[in-house]
């Protein structure tokens, strides 16, 4: 397929074909102001992790078998196990705010015998 003489009419099917978005001779690097842009749009902040290279490896060949980058698939992995902790989190404090408030509502020398 020759780019320059064939218009690709640019839909989603196109993009996911890779019939648009393909071809490395369009392809370029995105400023630091877009890249900073879009990091902020998305709400990202980049971080630093050392993590062992087994893990990153095993990642990396996951990522490769969903056809995605391994970054993102830490990310997203990340972005599944958050609600659960949060709610374990959670969890644990209102039990220890319902310990207090039993222990506020017993007499007061209960307390000082506890």
């Amino acid at each position: 397929m020759n780019n320059a003489l064939e218009k690709i009419d640019s839909t989603p099917e196109a993009w996911e074909s890779r019939q648009l978005g393909a071809d490395e001779s369009t392809v370029r690097r995105a400023s630091p102001e877009s890249e900073a842009a879009l990091d902020a749009a998305l709400g990202l902040q980049a971080i630093s992790i050392r993590l062992p290279k087994q893990l990153i490896d095993v990642y990396k060949l996951i990522a490769a078998h969903h056809g995605v980058g391994y970054q993102p698939l830490m990310r997203d992995i990340l972005q599944r196990f958050a609600p659960q902790g949060l709610k374990e989190v959670m969890a644990h404090q209102a039990d220890k705010a319902a310990e207090a408030e039993e222990r506020l509502q017993q007499p007061e020398s209960v307390r000082k015998a506890a």
